[in-house]
């Protein structure tokens, strides 16, 4: 993992074969790709604060995990000291790392958890879990001003799938299990979980758990709070277990406290989850609508059809325009049907191709079942003025999806701030909160004084109503203002969320950067109750404090 940007070192985003992006975005944020670049710190010239581990509690450590599972270098302290937020990115480029941990620690096995927990609550330690390390909600962050000493706990060692029950269609996997690595296990028993966040390839079940996380493919499969039916918990009072049963009325749901708990409870060993068989079909189709509001329309009435499609996604015109500038160089036979598509959408169905929208919806299961759905959704596209350009976008939409995080650390590495938001609300409430939310990041470039960009796409939809994700982008004015102009921008898209009928998060979760809205979006009888829950399992305010309250 980069310890100043997103995933493997060996990879990195590049424009040299996307002719149209660098003219994109040098017209419309301000960046030249080919000018100096943003000035980084090496990492042997960070200042880290020495460690507070004391020698008595490093020894009960090396007792319960073994010598070569503790760890306080460098890297390994940097990296666990935040999250991949942007901030987090322009922090750590700095050289400030915060308060860092102290230790790193890597538990072989949830007996190596209890011990750890153990020792870290008799000499009144801090213990945060970390899975994959790619929260961006400030999740994984030590207080400044803690004193005591704190303990990153590193998972990633409890990376198994142990159990799959065929009958009942259920996996117990352990929590420190990579995405691709918890996906192959299953594979080769015919299984999947159907779990693809964007971060799928660098984040953990855990992970997932511990933030209430959302895939792509979550129309079909549900979210993760949907998929989880039992839940193995390390808590200050000892090994919480709860119940693999299909339903249950014992009280408030003790599986629902720890989803979306971020370590405040505890460190999630692992986690029983819906499996499914891999289907026979898998086909991801390209649609164009003339409007996002014909788009979202569409969607909104294929959620209350027969038609059960696993990706229903589109994006607004702005989202679509950066989508088209990303295109590699086209061939001339490419360029002649692209021109050709443009004539046909211009003049015989009426398009302004600059309001246009790009839309992806996926289906699965079997052959008769794919072919049946893609009947419903093409009779709702056609009612919506869309029109289907076939299989070769959504083909590589599926390929490049778990990529783009990596055009951030590309545009910060060129001065350029790139960041995401996302909420949910009703399907009456999304395009008054959408036209909020975009009105409020083009105020908040103003009033800084910034050229800057905003782009959205509904991501998932619901009974009742659906995710809307939003982009923003712009140069800052220099080094010394960037997180503060950041802070106005990021702040004025989350403000306009709750004001407007939406969630502070759909699936980032809460951290320390969304804390500030929990009484808007919950009310502040809902954050009592919150903080006396976390009180009560955790009196000493050992386990990941200052998080979610």
């Amino acid at each position: 993992m980069k310890w100043w940007g997103w995933g493997e070192e060996h990879i990195s985003f590049t424009h040299d074969d996307k002719p149209d992006l660098a003219p994109f975005v040098r017209k419309h944020i301000g960046i030249d790709f080919y000018s100096g670049g943003a000035s980084m710190v090496d990492l042997e010239s960070i200042d880290l604060p020495a460690t507070r581990l004391s020698a008595g509690l490093r020894a009960e450590l090396v007792t319960a995990v073994g010598e070569a599972g503790v760890r306080d270098d460098r890297l390994d302290r940097v990296v666990h000291a935040y999250g991949k937020s942007m901030r987090d990115l322009i922090r750590v480029r700095r050289g400030d790392v915060g308060r860092p941990p102290d230790v790193v620690v890597y538990p072989r096995n949830e007996s190596d958890v209890s011990k750890v927990v153990r020792a870290a609550l008799d000499a009144d330690a801090v213990l945060i879990p970390f899975g994959g390390g790619t929260n961006i909600a400030g999740s994984l962050e030590p207080e400044r001003n803690e004193g005591r000493a704190v303990v990153s706990v590193d998972m990633s060692r409890l990376d198994r799938v142990l159990e799959i029950d065929d009958s009942s269609q259920l996996a117990r996997i352990q929590a420190g299990a990579l995405g691709p690595s918890l996906e192959e296990q299953l594979r080769v028993k015919g299984w999947t979980i159907g779990h693809f966040p964007d971060s799928f390839n660098h984040s953990t079940l855990g992970g997932w758990v511990a933030t209430r996380s959302s895939g792509m493919q979550s129309d079909k499969y549900g979210d993760i709070a949907d998929m989880t039916k039992a839940v193995c918990v390390v808590t200050p009072s000892g090994t919480l277990v709860t119940r693999a049963v299909p339903s249950t009325s014992t009280g408030p749901s003790v599986r629902e406290m720890i989803l979306g708990s971020e370590g405040r409870l505890g460190i999630i060993t692992e986690a029983t989850v819906q499996v499914h068989r891999i289907p026979k079909e898998r086909v991801i189709l390209a649609y164009l609508f003339p409007t996002f509001s014909a788009g979202l329309a569409a969607m909104r009435d294929i959620s209350e059809s027969d038609a059960s499609p696993s990706v229903t996604r589109v994006s607004d015109s702005f989202e679509t325009q950066f989508s088209f500038a990303t295109k590699k160089k086209s061939s001339r036979l490419d360029q002649l049907t692209s021109d050709a598509l443009k004539t046909y959408l211009r003049k015989r169905k009426g398009f302004d191709l600059a309001q246009m929208s790009l839309s992806f919806i996926g289906y699965e299961g079997s052959p008769s079942h794919v072919a049946y759905q893609r009947k419903i959704v093409s009779k709702i596209v056609n009612q919506h003025g869309g029109v289907s350009v076939g299989k070769g976008p959504g083909k590589l939409y599926d390929q490049k999806k778990f990529d783009t995080p990596y055009i951030r650390d590309f545009l910060l590495d060129r001065g350029g701030l790139a960041d995401v938001s996302e909420t949910a609300t009703s399907w009456r409430q999304l395009e008054p909160l959408y036209d909020a939310a975009r009105d409020a990041a083009l105020k908040a470039f103003g009033d800084i004084g910034v050229q800057g960009w905003v782009m959205c796409h509904m991501s998932h939809s619901y009974h009742s109503g659906a995710c809307l994700y939003f982009t923003f982008a712009f140069k800052p004015t220099d080094d010394n203002t960037a997180l503060a102009e950041y802070d106005a921008v990021k702040s004025a898209v989350q403000q306009s969320f709750v004001d407007n009928g939406g969630t502070l998060s759909h699936h980032h979760g809460v951290g320390k950067e969304h804390s500030h809205w929990m009484t808007e979006d919950v009310s502040k009888a809902g954050v009592t109750m919150v903080r006396a829950l976390f009180n009560g399992v955790d009196p000493g305010d050992n386990f990941n404090p200052g998080k979610i309250v």
